[in-house]
C-alpha cells in the first residue's frame, strides 16, 4: 500500500500547494467569488464537469449500478441533462447579468425584496449539499488507511477548507481542473475497462445477472420522473453552479463550454453503472451497494492504480465539496449578513478578508455538522427539496414570465418552502410527495399572487433586460431599488 499512500499524499500536497498559488492572484472581489470572469472553453469545461460530479455521482453511481445494473445511470444521467439544459437555454443570459449570486439575480428581476428569503433557502441547500461531500471522505480514507470517521472527515474537510480559503474560486479552479483530469484517467480510463475484464465481458455479465439489469428503465419510470424534478431542475437553479457559470469569460464560453461538460456527465453516467454492474457479478453479496466501488477498487486493482483511481474518487468529492462550500460562504455573506446589516462595501481588499473569513467560518460549521451526521442521502434530499420546491419556481417564472412580481416570488418561496419541510415530516424524507407537491404549490402561489398584484414597475424591468442583453454590464451588481 505504500505507492498507493504515496499517490494520495501527493495528490494532497498538490492541492495545497495550488490553493497558495490561487491566493497570489486573488486580490479582488470578483478574482476571488468568480475567478475574475476570465475562464476559457476549456478551465470552464473541466471545472463545470468536475464540481457537478462529485461523491454521489461517483460513489453513488456505481452503487445503483450493482443495485439496478445499466439504469442506474438515471441518477448521474439527469445531472448531465440539467447541465446540458442550463448552457443551452440559459447559461448565456445568466452570464451576462454579472451578478454574484442567484438572489442577486431575483432582485435585479424583481426589484430588491426577495433577496434574504431567497438566500436563506439557498444556504440551506449549498450547506448540505458541502456537508454530503464531506461526510464521503470517511469512505475513501476507510478504505485508504483505515481511518476513524470523524478523523476522516476532519482531515479531507480541513484541506478542502484550507485551499479555498486561501485562494477563492482561482483556487478551486486549478484544483478542479486536476481533479476533472484525475478523474477521467482513474474511472473512464483505468476503472472501466479493468472493471469489465475481471468480469468475464460483456457476454459474461449479461450470462450471470438478470435480464433486467441491462433494461435502460429497470430503475423504475417514478424514479426516473424524481431524478428529474430533483436533480435536473436542480442543475438549472443552485448557487453552486451559477457561481461557475459567472466565471465564464464571455456567454458563448458559458453555452458550448457547459454543453461540452453536460455531455461528459452523460459518458461518465454510463461508465458508473457499468462499474457497479461488474461488481455485482465480482461481489454477487455486498452488504451495501454503496460499498461496491471501495471493494472493487481495493480488490481487483493492482498497486499504484488503486492508489489513482482512490484518489479519482477523492478529487470527485473534493471538487463538490469546494464548489459548494464557496456557494455557501458567498451565501451567507452577500445575501445574508451584509443585507441584514445593511452594510456597503468599503473597497475591494476588504471583500476578500470578508469573503475569506466567511468561507473559513463555513468551512468550520460544514466539517461540525459532517461529523454529527450519518445518513448522506437524506441530507443530500433536504437539500434539494428544498431547493427546487422553494426557488426553482421565482428562478424560472423570472427569466421566462414577465408578468411575475416580487409579491408572487415571495410567496412562492415561502409556500415552496414551508410545503417541502412539512410534508417530508409527514410523508419521510426520502418520499418523493414532497418534491411533487411542494413544488406544485410553490408554482400555484407563484401565478396567483402575481396575477392578484401590481405587475412589475416598467423601470426595474427595462433594467433588466439591459442586464440580459449584456449592456450595464460594467456596473457594479446592486438591486434595482424597488418603487415607493
Amino acid at each position: 500500500m505504500a505507492v498507493d499512500y504515496t499517490v494520495i499524499v501527493v495528490y494532497l500536497a498538490g492541492m495545497l500547494a495550488m490553493g497558495w498559488w490561487g491566493m497570489r492572484r486573488a486580490k479582488s472581489k470578483s478574482e476571488f467569488l468568480v475567478a475574475g470572469r476570465r475562464l476559457g472553453p476549456t478551465m470552464y469545461s473541466g471545472t463545470m464537469a468536475a464540481i457537478v460530479l462529485g461523491g454521489a455521482s461517483t460513489i453513488g453511481g456505481v452503487g445503483l449500478g450493482y443495485q439496478y445494473g445499466l439504469s442506474g445511470a438515471w441518477m448521474v444521467f439527469t445531472i448531465g441533462l440539467g447541465l446540458l439544459a442550463l448552457s443551452v437555454f440559459f447559461s448565456a443570459r445568466i452570464a451576462r447579468l454579472k451578478v454574484y449570486t442567484v438572489s442577486e439575480m431575483l432582485d435585479l428581476r424583481y426589484g430588491g425584496r426577495a433577496g434574504v428569503i431567497s438566500g436563506l433557502v439557498m444556504w440551506a441547500y449549498t450547506l448540505m449539499l458541502a456537508v454530503t461531500s464531506t461526510i464521503a471522505y470517511a469512505t475513501i480514507f476507510d478504505v485508504l488507511f483505515d481511518m476513524n470517521r470523524t478523523v476522516a472527515i476532519v482531515l479531507g474537510g480541513s484541506v478542502v477548507v484550507a485551499y479555498s480559503t486561501l485562494g477563492g474560486m482561482w483556487s478551486i479552479t486549478l484544483t478542479d481542473m486536476v481533479q476533472f483530469v484525475v478523474k477521467t484517467v482513474g474511472v473512464l480510463l483505468l476503472l472501466l475497462p479493468i472493471a469489465v475484464v475481471k468480469a468475464g465481458g460483456f457476454s459474461e455479465m449479461k450470462a450471470q445477472l438478470p435480464t433486467e439489469y441491462f433494461d435502460p428503465l429497470g430503475i423504475g419510470g417514478e424514479t426516473i420522473f424524481t431524478y428529474v424534478l430533483i436533480y435536473t431542475f436542480g442543475m438549472l437553479i443552485g448557487q453552486d453552479i451559477w457561481q461557475r457559470v459567472f466565471t465564464a469569460r464571455s456567454d458563448r464560453t458559458a453555452k458550448w463550454g457547459g454543453t461540452v461538460a453536460g455531455t461528459y456527465c452523460l459518458v461518465y453516467a454510463l461508465a458508473g453503472a457499468v462499474i457497479g454492474t461488474a461488481a455485482k457479478v465480482l461481489y454477487p453479496r455486498l452488504g451495501s451497494a454503496d460499498d461496491a466501488f471501495a471493494t472493487i477498487v481495493k480488490d481487483e486493482l493492482p498497486v499504484g492504480v488503486r492508489g489513482l483511481v482512490l484518489a479519482a474518487a477523492l478529487a470527485a468529492v473534493m471538487s463538490t465539496s469546494s464548489g459548494a462550500l464557496i456557494a455557501c460562504a458567498t451565501v451567507a455573506n452577500h445575501d445574508i449578513w451584509s443585507r441584514l446589516r445593511g452594510r456597503v462595501a468599503t473597497g475591494e481588499r476588504d471583500e476578500v478578508r470578508g469573503n475569506r473569513a466567511f468561507i473559513l467560518l463555513m468551512g468550520l460549521a460544514v466539517i461540525g455538522t459532517a461529523i454529527a451526521l450519518n445518513n448522506v442521502v437524506e441530507a443530500l434530499t433536504v437539500a434539494y427539496n428544498l431547493l427546487v420546491g422553494g426557488l426553482l419556481v421565482p428562478i424560472l417564472g423570472g427569466l421566462l414570465w414577465k408578468r411575475g412580481t416580487a409579491q408572487g416570488a415571495l410567496a412562492s418561496v415561502a409556500v415552496g418552502g414551508l410545503a417541502v419541510i412539512g410534508l417530508m415530516a409527514t410523508y419521510g424524507i426520502l418520499a418523493n410527495e414532497p418534491v411533487y407537491y411542494g413544488l406544485l404549490s410553490s408554482l400555484a402561489a407563484y401565478i396567483a399572487v402575481s396575477l392578484m398584484t401590481r405587475p412589475t414597475d416598467a423601470a426595474v424591468l427595462a433594467a433588466w433586460r439591459e442586464r440580459l442583453a449584456g449592456r450595464n454590464s460594467e456596473l457594479v451588481s446592486e438591486p434595482v431599488p424597488a418603487p415607493q
